[in-house]
């Protein structure tokens, strides 16, 4: 018998431990070099080598009970209940979470505390933590969490990323203290947990106030009201309330104007033009969409936004040395997504290929029945006629979002998908433009600095630098191109997201094209946040553009917009949108809605 891998019994015994600790007994555990996960009954945990390297055990355990403790104290439908749209906001309550039900193995079981704590410290190093030298390079979230784990522990950060810690500690506790402190009173009843996690975030000016989680809070405060908890909740509910009631007033106060001129313009617009018969959209004279216009949305200045190329952000030996890396890191997935690529080329070839009528009486002869006539010299010539088809002209903008929250694998996804579709539509005579939207600067920047300069005058607006990436011109040949898709691999590079701005210009690009069919793919994993911009406005100011524009794109224009949301339901924006869980089932997600678009156009009658 083949011997035994020294690695085997520990990971029956790590298996065995999860299963228990998790208090699920058909837990399916495997080991592999993929990212850890954790998804329904399956947990997916660090491979460890045949050394079983001290560092390695202490990761592969920390990580495997990290995971049987989240199934054992952790319910998703509260999670989802209280969970903030915005994507800063539900990293760090993600982050305020796992830490909680860490804490409550911890705080039982010494061992699983030693597990835990060597496996966090190794988690943290492999993400950087450790090399942080400023405020800007240590991530919110993930400080957050050790903060969060330290009111519940009493467990100081590990040392190698204490000093991360300390960067944000003076912040944090001046501004949440108190709310952090109230933590461990709620340590295992989850919905009190998240209503104090979301008052912290409001400490923090990353809460949302959007009507979704204001009814989400309103439910909360009626439980706490049941439940007759006490006056700590009811505080947070009061504040809470505060909030909720001016921004109703400043909404009112921006939106009555608006709403007024809007309704005339689609009245006009109604009166204008009338749906044709075969249900195609009306052919309209289009104009580029302005941002700053009725819809209660300013921009403070636009004198530090950038549009510009990839090929401008970088020199060209890093752009071909970041380039390869991409190739190198994500060589399993081309495969995958070449396949699907390759479905969708297939159905555009299909639609272009020239269809005949054959047995006329005039047109081209058709040479196929000559043998006819040499049989039967009395048989009449037979002529043929090209016949034709339906395929339009078509151009593809992709809208990548280039923030924060896309840094690692879904970042890399996004560009390898890209590349891939984008050639893969060139070969078939179809037009693709890539575009990433982020800003240049987290908090601000020089916006900021201008508008401070200006003693802050009230309700500025936007209030950062946007940064617009052109990857690709529609009319750039792909081998030209291909390279400065390695630019979302650059340190630094991804900052906030403004979408609704982004939106807006990828769509003015696209209406002054030739094509006849122009298609909008936006790829997304939150809600736009800004943080300098949200600081100084509604919560929801930034979300309310962005629903905006998406209304006046689907409704208005004749470019079909879609949207893919990565891990964050963009459902609620878009009416065609598909949400994915993980960035791997991105290619497959990115091409069957073009392909289901494509095969629409295919069909008798186009319906949008």
């Amino acid at each position: 018998m083949k011997p035994e891998s020294p690695s085997e019994p520990f990971k029956r015994a790590v298996g065995t431990a999860v299963r228990a600790l998790a208090g699920e007994p058909e837990m399916e555990v495997t080991f592999s070099s993929e990212p850890s996960q954790l998804k329904g009954l399956k947990a997916r945990l660090p491979t460890p080598t045949r050394t079983l390297l001290p560092n390695e055990v202490a990761l592969v355990r920390g990580v495997g009970d990290a995971y049987a403790l989240r199934k054992a104290y952790h319910e998703d439908r509260v999670h989802d209940r209280f969970r903030p749209a915005s994507p800063d906001g539900a990293a760090i309550f993600e982050a305020a979470e796992q830490a909680r039900v860490e804490a409550i193995g911890s705080l039982a079981m010494k061992g699983v505390a030693a597990n835990l704590a060597a496996g966090l410290e190794q988690r943290l190093l492999q993400r950087g933590l450790a090399r942080a030298h400023s405020r800007e390079e240590a991530p919110l979230p993930e400080v957050m969490g050790l903060m969060v784990r330290e009111a519940l522990t009493g467990e100081k950060p590990p040392p190698s990323v204490a000093a991360a810690v300390d960067f944000w500690r003076p912040y944090i506790e001046q501004r949440a203290g108190k709310d952090l402190a109230k933590l461990p009173g709620s340590l295992r009843d989850q919905a009190a947990f998240a209503r104090l996690a979301r008052t912290i975030l409001r400490d923090l000016m990353l809460g949302d106030e959007s009507e979704s989680d204001q009814s989400s809070d309103e439910e909360s405060r009626q439980d706490e009201d049941s439940n007759d908890q006490g006056g700590d909740d009811e505080e947070g509910a009061e504040q809470e309330e505060s909030a909720a009631t001016e921004f109703e007033q400043s909404e009112g106060e921006e939106g009555q104007e608006a709403e007024g001129e809007v309704q005339g313009e689609q009245q006009d617009e109604t009166d204008e033009a009338t749906e044709p018969e075969d249900g195609a959209r009306p052919h309209r004279q289009e104009a580029p969409f302005s941002h700053t216009d009725d819809w209660g949305y300013k921009v403070f200045t636009t004198a530090y936004d950038e549009e510009i190329s990839a090929a401008d952000l970088c020199d060209p030996e890093e752009l071909t040395r970041l380039r390869g890396f991409l190739d190198q890191q994500l060589a399993s997935l081309a495969g995958v997504v070449s396949r699907l690529a390759n479905k969708l080329q297939r159905l555009l070839m299909a639609q272009q290929n020239r269809h005949w009528e054959f047995d006329l009486e005039e047109g081209l002869l058709d040479t196929s029945r000559l043998p006819r006539i040499v049989i039967d010299p009395m048989y009449p010539l037979s002529f043929k006629r090209e016949k034709d088809t339906n395929f339009r002209d078509t151009v593809v903008t992709l809208l990548l979002d280039n923030s924060g929250s896309m840094r690692g694998r879904p970042i890399m996804v996004a560009a390898m998908c890209a590349d891939i579709l984008g050639h893969t539509l060139e070969r078939v005579g179809v037009k693709t433009e890539i575009l990433g939207f982020t800003t240049r600067a987290w908090k601000g920047g020089q916006a900021r600095e201008a508008w401070l300069a200006a003693a802050k005058p009230p309700s500025p607006g936007r209030l950062n630098d946007l940064r617009h990436i052109i990857y690709k011109a529609a009319d750039e040949p792909w081998r030209r191109a291909k390279r400065n898709l390695g630019l979302m691999m650059r340190e630094g590079l991804l900052k906030e997201n403004i979408d609704g701005e982004a939106l807006t210009w990828a769509h003015n690009r696209l209406i002054g094209r030739p094509e006849q069919r122009k298609i909008l793919m936006v790829i997304s994993d939150g809600a736009p946040v800004d943080d300098s911009t949200l600081s100084v406005n509604a919560g929801n100011y930034l979300e309310k553009h962005l629903r905006k524009v998406i209304e006046e794109i689907e409704n208005k224009s004749s470019v079909e917009l879609t949207a893919i949301g990565i891990g964050h339901d963009v459902t609620r924006y878009y009416q065609k949108a598909v949400t994915i869980v993980d960035a791997e089932q991105l290619g497959g997600a990115m091409t069957e809605q073009l392909t289901d678009l494509f095969a629409v156009e295919s069909g008798p009658k186009r319906r949008i």
